[in-house]
């Protein structure tokens, strides 16, 4: 009996030894950590923030390498065909990840892929300040008034700029023309230059051109108003479409399945120690009107469903969709 105890004791000490050792990959070469947008956007900025805190944790340079192009799928195809060593990762929004399959840009599920989600975005429709809507109704009623005309400027088809105008016309009717950009930054950049009168992108998009006056903000596409410092209350869409409903929108660094075991339990570790109480994340969603919300593991992927549900199942009731949603594993959801 007393050997069985000692042999349990010792076996226990290898169970113990071993997750030690998988939580304690230390990578010996830079790892490379694709946006798959243009620089200066919502996926740019916050990465470029969660990679200074990751390198400081593994003893390494994490690469941040802009790889824009249809959608963001281009940059996340590249991580996703990379040798599975656990050097290439990408980086973005969960829910555009997740509906890349619906609309036939990569063949590839939400599922397929360790999430890592660092803060919550929200776009706000904002305007040009020459144009004459102070008011998201007056907007509205102005795409009424005229249907197709008024351009709204997009990260392209299935950014969050773009579901969220997407949203706003099949609740209103409203008719509008879509002019598509490399990146949330390029397309705020339009809007202010006065190439398009629109933007529905994130806030965080928006936050400096907002404080410097340079685009006026009509509302929040939430239900919550947003308290963006430097400049003060931006009402929610609630408040003109009082039962619009819009999913939650996680970003976060995203790694395919496949890679060896000890990356994902080191990046896990990491997560709950260090990303959950970054100072510095912390400080970027304050002073840009996001939400801190870091999380890993099968938690991400129940906070990041809802969203890729909303969205794909509306881009495929909008007629832009390649397959049904509930043929690649996404149920409609409940209304």
């Amino acid at each position: 009996m007393k050997r069985i105890a000692l042999t349990a004791i010792a076996a226990l000490g290898l169970v113990v030894a071993g997750d030690a050792a998988a939580q304690n990959w230390k990578p010996t070469k830079p790892i490379n950590l694709i946006v798959p947008w243009a620089p200066g956007g919502s996926t740019d900025q916050v990465t470029r923030i969660t990679a200074s805190e990751l390198e400081s944790a593994l003893g390494q340079k994490v690469v941040v390498v802009n790889q824009p192009g249809a959608s963001g799928s281009i940059g996340t195809k590249n991580a996703l065909e990379a040798p599975k060593d656990g050097y290439t990762w990408t980086a973005g929004a969960a829910q555009d990840l997740g509906t890349y399959p619906v609309l036939g840009m990569l063949d590839t599920k939400i599922t397929d892929w360790h999430l890592f989600l660092n803060v919550a975005n929200v776009s706000t429709v904002g305007v040009n300040p020459a144009t004459p809507y102070q008011s998201l109704q007056q907007l509205i009623d102005a795409m009424k008034a005229k249907p197709g005309e008024i351009t709204v400027a997009t990260a392209g088809q299935t950014s969050a700029g773009h579901n969220a105008m997407e949203a706003i016309a099949r609740a209103t009717g409203v008719k509008y023309r879509h002019v598509t950009y490399d990146g949330g930054n390029p397309a705020v950049v339009a809007t202010v230059a006065g190439e398009t009168q629109v933007t529905t992108q994130l806030t965080v998009e928006q936050a400096e051109m907002i404080r410097g006056k340079r685009i006026r903000p009509l509302a929040v596409v939430g239900d919550r108003a947003i308290e963006l410092e430097g400049f003060g209350s931006i009402p929610p869409i609630t408040q003109v479409i009082p039962n619009f409903k819009a999913a939650t929108n996680y970003f976060g660094v995203f790694i395919p399945k496949g890679v060896p075991a000890e990356v994902i339990a080191t990046l896990e570790k990491i997560w709950a120690d260090k990303i959950a109480n970054s100072a510095a994340l912390k400080q970027y969603a304050t002073s840009r009107g996001a939400l801190f919300a870091p999380s890993a593991g099968a938690e991400a992927q129940t906070r990041a469903m809802p969203a890729v549900q909303a969205n794909s199942w509306l881009m495929f009731e909008a007629g832009k969709a390649k397959v049904s949603p509930d043929t690649v594993g996404i149920p409609k959801p409940q209304s």
